[in-house]
């Protein structure tokens, strides 16, 4: 009998397949890499592109294509990466399903694992297209996540980010070899408006609750990772790429300081990289 690997990061919920649509103008494209369509955004100020940062965007079950998503590739962009986004469901994301006899559970099982099958390929075709002395790094969302530990094992990234995710064990967390930050929605207190305590301490993530990122911390301890937490209280899973962003206060500015959080911790692994080869 094979004993099964603990999980920390369980399967998609009900959040994971809500969404409200954000407003704006892509600034980046899409383009064929290894077969795969892919948005590339890169910075839209500097004169010339620095190609030796790039980021590796790997999305939530609603794709990169999906304006929520560009926008966050767009802002990651201006911040000086070129950034590349799989669209590892080959133009099939869960959004554009709004038959009432959607198999979804059928349809999750195929993207799992057709995303696993063309990462590798993908991923390849990324450092042939921008080159071995890149720095390339990886932020993933939800879905994207495990993808993003998977290279950290194997030490194929500077750093990683990973934001509400799904589909972790603990081997995930045991393999890193890079540093990782994880994004998380923490819990909260349900007030009444005289200020007393109705409910106290309501998970927001059930699919990465609070005892998951507690024993996570525990194994990035244990196997001395560089590691950051960013926790954030009254928000739910998703809140980095899908929430409501009219509700400024809970909403905006946690998935807003999520991104500057992520944006940060790269470019300082990336500012680390190139100090150690210029030694």
């Amino acid at each position: 009998m094979t004993s099964q690997i603990p999980i920390l990061a369980g399967g998609l919920g009900e959040c994971c397949f809500t969404a409200v649509r954000h407003e704006g103008a892509p600034a980046g494209k899409v383009v064929t890499i290894s077969g795969v369509p892919t948005y590339v955004s890169e910075p839209q100020t500097a004169k010339t592109v620095d190609k030796t940062k790039v980021v590796l965007f790997l999305a939530d079950v609603y794709g990169p294509l999906y304006i929520n998503n560009q926008l966050v590739q767009d802002y990651f962009a201006s911040q000086g990466f070129i950034v590349v986004g799989v669209d590892y469901f080959l133009g099939d994301p869960v959004y554009i399903h709004t038959e009432p006899d959607f198999d979804r559970p059928a349809w999750l099982e195929k993207s799992k694992h057709q995303a696993r099958e063309l990462m590798p390929g993908w991923v390849n075709a990324i450092r042939e297209k921008y080159g071995e002395d890149t720095q390339y790094s990886a932020v993933g969302y939800c879905f994207g996540a495990p993808f993003v530990l998977d290279l950290a094992a194997c030490g194929d990234i500077v750093a990683g980010a990973i934001v509400h995710p799904a589909f972790l064990t603990k081997d995930h967390f045991k393999n890193i070899k890079r540093p990782v930050l994880l994004s998380c929605a923490g819990t909260y207190h349900l007030l009444l408006p005289n200020h007393i305590i109705l409910q106290s301490l309501i998970e927001t993530d059930r699919t990465f609750p609070l005892e998951s990122r507690r024993r996570a911390e525990d194994i990035l301890i244990e196997i001395k990772a560089s590691y950051c937490f960013q926790v954030f209280s009254g928000v739910k899973h998703g809140f980095a790429l899908r929430g409501n962003p009219m509700l400024a206060i809970l909403v905006s500015w946690a998935k807003e300081e999520s991104a500057r959080g992520i944006a940060n911790w790269i470019h300082r692994f990336c500012t680390e990289a190139s100090q150690s080869v210029q030694l």
